[in-house]
């Protein structure tokens, strides 16, 4: 068993037809079902700009979610191997999409705003610096071809924090 390669499948589902497939531009819905086994469903559609449901994730949302789970992921295995005990961590992500010309787009930056809380405030700086170990071995950023940066937010900088 080569343990250095993992698969991974889903399956994919237009729902959107609303009984006349795709004659013209604005009569088909955007809307799908993204399915794993052993998971619940996923409904997709596109983003509202591009005449999606506002209520279901869009592949844009998706992405950012991808790259903020695997970040936290990454960084909360670092933080075991370097002694970093977290005992909190919230991140919001934004990116940027730029449309072109010839109707393709593409998204050209992500920053994730990670909030981590420690259970010793005398190991942030270290804790700051595992952000940047953990962009280089994220699987998801690695694999993407634009810039994913971090801007860490101070917990003391946020309200309500101070109790978890």
């Amino acid at each position: 068993m080569d343990l250095s390669r993992h698969g991974y499948q889903i399956s994919l589902e237009w729902t959107g037809n609303r009984g006349t497939g795709t004659q013209t531009y604005r009569g088909y819905g955007r809307d799908h079902i993204v399915r794993a086994d052993g998971l619940p469903d996923l409904p997709g559609t596109a983003d509202p700009t591009f005449h999606g449901d506002k209520d279901r994730w869009n592949p844009e949302q998706l992405l950012l979610a991808a790259l903020s789970q695997c970040h936290m992921l990454s960084y909360l295995h670092l933080a075991v191997n370097q002694g970093v005990n977290v005992t909190g961590y919230r991140d919001s992500a934004d990116g940027i999409l730029r449309l072109n010309r010839d109707n393709s787009g593409e998204f050209i930056q992500a920053v994730l705003h990670p909030t981590v809380i420690l259970a010793d405030e005398t190991q942030r700086e270290l804790a700051d610096a595992l952000h940047e170990q953990a962009n280089k071995v994220c699987f998801i950023a690695r694999s993407v071809n634009f810039p994913v940066l971090h801007e860490p937010i101070m917990p003391s900088l946020l309200k309500g924090t101070e109790n978890e």
